[in-house]
């Protein structure tokens, strides 16, 4: 009975998630259900459990969603992201539609540009792209969300995305945490998903099937005209200040003084907060650099007011979105039935090491959240101390702990009731029916990369 009202409680999360019902209000309310029926107050259910995850997991990670956002979004209204598109895609030729939406959307968010904002800047050149080649649009959805949600989000080491920083809080790491590891998964990630997604292109071509007609939410035609664009060297100039400027203040700076933080009772420590730091710093000097280098271009997008505001407000929504389901997971993690699921999971490895059990906790959390941060950052507040005592004692480097976390993370996070996939779909104008198909496709196989690297570190003992 404990357990069903685990999965009640959750069922209904998703299925709400999924009809396009808000996460921010519906959150608390299943996770008070749950709750009460358990045996809780739900009042105190509200309060003293569901609020304070919540309200630290905005505290500990806001800088990173709202900069990361105002970075996509000057990106955007630069004309840099569309310059940086336009590049790759011709670069790579019309022919290599799938690798140039891939390829552009890993580039953007190793860069530092927010995975919810990418979306808006690639679709309209895709749709553009695949309409000239007459590719099938239903295809698009699954390119630009493997692009974004893959290689550049959780496997390459230093990238700036919160589901690459959200461990070092846990394991003492930094961003280029498990190096190795990292670009041996982005590697298999890239050319696999690649491979599968030309082969599903030529087996519908093959079929007859094209582009279409009817569609909605169709963009210009004009889509990949270069009218007034910034130069290359320009529009790549910020991402380049967020790689190089995160990797000098995280490895090349002197050692942050631990003295800053005297007088301070949050309770972190210097090894914990110094890669946050690093990347607070690196995106706020590409914010500048990229306003700097095209400040007359904002007054034709209704000036840097507008700009801001629009960026901070989504930053908003996706950081509450995700802290709920964080404040969701602190409830359901103090009922009886979460503690068997635990104890079953954490049963769960091979020999002494903790990684098997740890990529499935991190995998089972984020797919039942249907999201990549939030499932990462309740198993991270729960688990976390945990997974490194237990490492430490079977002798597993913190660095590949993090790492494993992270890709665990962009595993089942993409169900049907993942925000992201709802709003990319809608940005597309296409449906689940169309197009999750391959979406789904991706997310097994992006799944079983994760747990492919648990058994290549326990082999090789690669770091």
């Amino acid at each position: 009975m404990d357990i069903l009202v685990i999965f009640l409680s959750l069922g209904l999360l998703m299925f709400f998630a999924y009809r396009g019902y808000s996460v921010i209000f519906f959150a608390p309310v299943f996770a008070v259900l749950a709750g009460v029926l358990s045996g809780l107050s739900p009042l105190p259910a509200y309060t003293e459990l569901f609020m304070p995850k919540t309200v630290a997991f905005v505290k500990n990670f806001f800088p990173l969603f709202m900069l990361g956002a105002v970075l996509g979004k000057v990106m955007e209204d630069s004309g840099s992201a569309k310059k940086i598109a336009l590049l790759i895609i011709r670069g790579l030729g019309k022919e290599r539609a799938v690798m140039s939406v891939i390829t552009t959307c890993v580039v953007l968010v190793y860069g530092g540009v927010s995975t919810h904002v990418v979306a808006f800047a690639v679709y309209p050149l895709a749709a553009a792209l695949f309409r000239e080649a007459d590719y099938p649009k239903r295809l698009i959805p699954a390119c630009i969300g493997f692009g974004s949600w893959s290689v550049a989000m959780d496997a390459l080491p230093g990238t700036p995305q919160i589901q690459n920083l959200i461990p070092t809080k846990y394991f003492g790491t930094t961003a280029y945490a498990a190096p190795m590891t990292g670009i041996i998964a982005a590697l298999i990630l890239y050319v696999g998903g690649i491979a599968y997604m030309e082969y599903r292109r030529k087996k519908l071509v093959a079929a007859g099937e094209g582009y279409g007609t009817g569609h909605t939410n169709e963009p210009d035609p004009k889509a990949v005209d270069s009218g007034n664009l910034p130069s290359g060297f320009v529009a790549v100039l910020p991402l380049l200040v967020v790689l190089i400027g995160n990797f000098m203040f995280t490895k090349w700076i002197p050692t942050w003084d631990p003295s800053i933080l005297k007088g301070y009772t949050t309770g972190v420590t210097i090894q914990t907060i110094t890669g946050i730091w690093a990347l607070i710093v690196a995106l706020c000097l590409a914010i500048i650099v990229c306003v700097t280098m095209n400040y007359k271009k904002f007054e034709k997008v209704g000036g840097l007011g507008k700009c801001s505001q629009v960026a901070v407000l989504g930053s908003l929504l996706a950081i509450m979105n995700t802290g709920s389901e964080v404040g969701y997971g602190n409830v359901i993690a103090t009922l009886p039935g979460f503690k068997s699921v635990a104890a079953f999971l954490m049963s769960v490895h091979i020999g002494d090491s903790p990684l098997l059990s740890e990529a499935l906790m991190v995998n089972a959390i984020a797919g039942m959240t249907g999201s990549a941060s939030g499932g990462l950052g309740i198993a991270m507040d729960l688990m976390g101390k945990t997974y490194l005592d237990w490492g430490i004692r079977a002798g597993v480097n913190p660095e590949v702990l993090h790492r494993i976390a992270s890709l665990a993370s962009g595993g089942m996070d993409t169900l049907p009731h993942n925000g992201a996939v709802i709003t990319l779909l809608a940005i597309c104008g296409l449906t689940h029916k169309q197009s999750y198909r391959d979406i789904f496709a991706l997310t097994l196989f992006k799944t079983g990369v994760a747990f492919l690297m648990v058994a290549l570190v326990m082999i090789f003992g690669i770091v």
